[in-house]
Formats: C-alpha cells, structure tokens, sequence
C-alpha cells in the first residue's frame, strides 16, 4: 500500500513537470514593435492604377480644333457679308476713307468711364483729334466725360445703348438701341451724332438700309488693334503699325478696363502716335475722313 502511494506521488511530480515544459514562458517584445503604431490600407490602396489621360488629351484636343475650326469659319462667313454689304452700301457703310491722302482716323470704342480720361490725356498732350463710339448707359453716367470729349476737339459717334449684338435683335429693339442713344447724346452734346458703330461690326442689309433712310453713316474699321484681348503695348503697337495706310480707321478701346485689359492699348498709344507721325500721317476725325457734318439733323 505504501509502495502505491509512493509511485502515485512520483507520477504525479512528472506530469507536473510535463505540463510546465509544454507551456514555456512567452519571448520578449523587440522594444521597436512595442512603440511603433502599426498602419492599416484598404484593400486595393497600395496599387492603384494611374488614370489613362492620353485618350482624354486627344478628345479634349480634337473638340479645342472643332471650336476653333467653328469660329473661324463664322468669322469668315461674317467677313464676306459685311463685305457684299460696304460693296452694295458704299455711302452709307464704310470702313476706310480714300487711299489718295497720308490720313488716318483713331476711333475707340466703349467709352466713357473712368479709363476714358487716360485716353483723353494722351490725345491731348500730342493735340490729336480722335472719334470716341459712345454706350449710351455709359453716356447717361459720365455725361462729363463727353463734354470733354467735344470741348477738347473730338467727335461723338453712337455705339448704341447697351453693345448688343444687332444681328440678333428685332427691327424695334434695334431702332431703340440707337435712337435711345442718340437722344442721351443729343441732351448732352447739343447735336444728333451722324456716325454708328455697331458692337462687334456685325451688322445685317434691313438695318443698314434703316441707317440709312435716317441719314447716319454706319463706319467700321480696317486696322484692329485686338487691344480687348488683353494685349502688351508691343503687340498693339505692331497689330496698328504693319497695317495702317493712307486712309486708314484705327479700331481700339478707352472704356471697359477690367482687369487693366486696356494697359496695353494706353501704354502703345504715344508711340503709335508719334510713329505715325513720323511717317507724316495726319490725325483726323471721322467728319474730315469723309468730308461731312457731324449733326445728323
């Protein structure tokens, strides 16, 4: 009995020991991985494909092309209307004066706002006479503005009221465009002004025709400085320089100055004025282009 007792405590010892061995004591942490966080990614993040952007490039280009290959053709289709226009028009609408005599016409358009006067200053100082295209509303808020315009030696022309495009207005509503702007005008300056430019110079055969049958001369422009595109003065300089001849109406802006888009336009203006003069060309106002009254009563 006792020898059992005594092989049962050694079995028991043995299993004890057995059981110790199986579960050994865990290995320490590497200090590293006990302090630094570990980072999850969603499934799929690590390799995301690159966007293919060379079919989007070439669709975005081939519709750049398609709109450019538009306007263009617009431009050229508005260009040979208002060409068989002044062909079929020629005293009531012009956009050049005779090529007999060295002299130009400066004609800005827009105008007046506070811009105007810069322009103003500049004419002034190098005593050239100008023909400022007057807005109507515009009119109606620097009424001053236009009187400096006639006290210093210029001509008022009529730009309607509001620079719509004409070509896609009713017979009224374009009769209200110039005949709301020429009684702003007449108010102001004491006189109906004889000259339209029309915005944009689009312009269709019934309303030239109306123009006409109430005396006005609707003028355009043969040199277009392209100064409302934001130009530097170099540019506006060069678009004036390489294609004013003798007879010449110069297209540029002195009102709508947003942004200084018109910087150019001011700071070209001395040198295309005393270019010009050195090549003996002569500034003259509408009216002396073409040998008429500026009151169209």
């Amino acid at each position: 009995m006792r020898s059992c007792c005594i092989l049962f405590l050694v079995l028991l010892v043995l299993c004890s020991g057995c059981s110790n061995s199986s579960n050994p004591s865990p290995l320490p942490i590497p200090k590293a991985l006990e302090t630094s966080p570990v980072t999850l990614h969603s499934k799929g993040t690590d390799h995301k494909p690159e966007p293919d952007t060379t079919r989007q490039t070439v669709s975005h280009r081939k519709k750049s092309e398609r709109a450019k290959s538009r306007r263009q053709s617009r431009a050229e289709e508005s260009y040979r209307a208002l060409s068989a226009l002044r062909h079929k028009y020629p005293t009531i609408f012009k956009n050049s004066g005779t090529s007999n005599a060295r002299r130009v016409s400066l004609t800005f358009d827009d105008v007046p706002d506070e811009f105007t006067g810069k322009v103003l200053d500049v004419l002034k100082e190098y005593n050239v006479k100008a023909t400022f295209f007057v807005m109507g509303y515009r009119a109606e808020k620097h009424p001053d503005i236009i009187r400096r315009m006639v006290r210093e030696g210029h001509l008022v022309g009529n730009h309607t009221y509001n620079h719509p495009l004409l070509t896609k207005l009713s017979m009224v509503k374009f009769k209200q465009q110039i005949l709301r702007t020429d009684a702003i005008l007449h108010r102001i300056i004491g006189y109906h002004p004889k000259f339209i430019r029309p915005p944009y110079g689009e312009i269709n055969e019934q309303q030239v025709r109306w123009a006409g049958s109430q005396g006005y001369i609707i003028v355009n422009w043969n040199v277009d400085s392209q100064d409302w595109r934001g130009l530097s003065a170099q540019r506006v300089m060069s678009n004036i320089l390489t294609t004013t001849r003798p007879g010449s109406i110069i297209l540029q802006h002195a009102g709508g100055n947003v942004g200084g888009v018109l910087n150019g336009t001011l700071e070209a203006l001395p040198r295309v004025i005393e270019r010009l003069k050195n090549k003996r060309y002569q500034f003259v106002t509408l009216t002396d282009m073409f040998h008429v009254r500026k009151n169209n009563a």
